[in-house]
């Protein structure tokens, strides 16, 4: 039986995103309505279609995992590391809680984060493009495992940072670029073979990729693969960051 402390830790990091939804939530959905604006209407008409899908709703996947990604591991990462520059992670944990609990719980705030924010995201581009889900539970299925990976992966450096820096140097040089070269915008399909060939190197074109094909129920590779990246990511960045937690690596500094 889950204990109430979990509970209640779990609940305080859902009500920390969500009582600042104008910080959390509305920034994705008018970032979104300008990607589809701006690349969707410009590009749009040039491009056509791609795969037999208009190149509006064909972004609109990619848009929903990047928030799903940047979000997620903003969250945890970001409340991770307030709550040991604040020094209230003694308060933490000095509860009856394990730390594989607080770690977790941390992950859930982030996955929760991240989840919220991709389904936002997908409605608002339907709502656009007049998209339908081709493949609603395993739209689902990706939204939790990528945001769990990456609500994990803030763990992870949210008990390395030393400043907020340290938490912002990765989604502005790793995170973001990854997504941007992972088919947010393009079909892989569409670059010249040796670059293709380095893309499926990215981890997070999977993600994507794995997305689209939940939505669109088109994809440039195995949408099963992709989701097997996904789910080795998750436990990766999760045992990681939970092992260093229950270690209590660096988490008082």
């Amino acid at each position: 039986m889950i204990n109430t402390g979990f509970l209640t830790f779990v609940w305080r990091e859902l009500k920390r995103f969500l009582s600042l939804y104008n910080q959390t939530l509305v920034p994705g959905l008018l970032t979104t309505v300008l990607y589809v604006v701006v690349f969707g209407k410009s590009l749009g008409g040039r491009i056509g279609e791609i795969k037999e899908v208009p190149y509006m709703s064909f972004i609109i996947p990619g848009l929903a995992m990047m928030n799903v990604i940047t979000n997620a591991y903003s969250n945890s990462a970001s409340s991770l590391f307030q709550a040991k520059i604040m020094k209230f992670m003694d308060d933490i944990l000095i509860t009856p809680l394990s730390g594989l609990e607080i770690s977790v719980g941390y992950i859930i705030g982030g996955m929760a984060r991240g989840v919220l924010n991709g389904i936002l995201v997908l409605l608002l581009g339907m709502l656009l493009t007049g998209t339908t889900v081709a493949h609603p539970l395993l739209v689902l299925v990706f939204l939790l495992v990528v945001g769990w990976a990456f609500g994990a992966a803030g763990l992870l450096v949210g008990i390395y940072a030393k400043s907020f820096e340290n938490i912002q140097v990765l989604v502005n040089f790793f995170f973001t670029p990854l997504v941007f070269l992972g088919g947010v915008f393009y079909s892989i399909d569409m670059l010249p073979p040796v670059w293709r060939d380095v893309s499926l190197f990215n981890p997070l074109y999977y993600m994507i990729n794995g997305l689209r094909y939940a939505v669109l129920d088109v994809a440039d590779s195995s949408p099963w693969w992709s989701l097997v990246v996904s789910i080795f990511a998750a436990v990766l960045f999760t045992s990681a960051g939970s092992i260093l937690f229950a270690r209590g690596y660096r988490i008082k500094e």
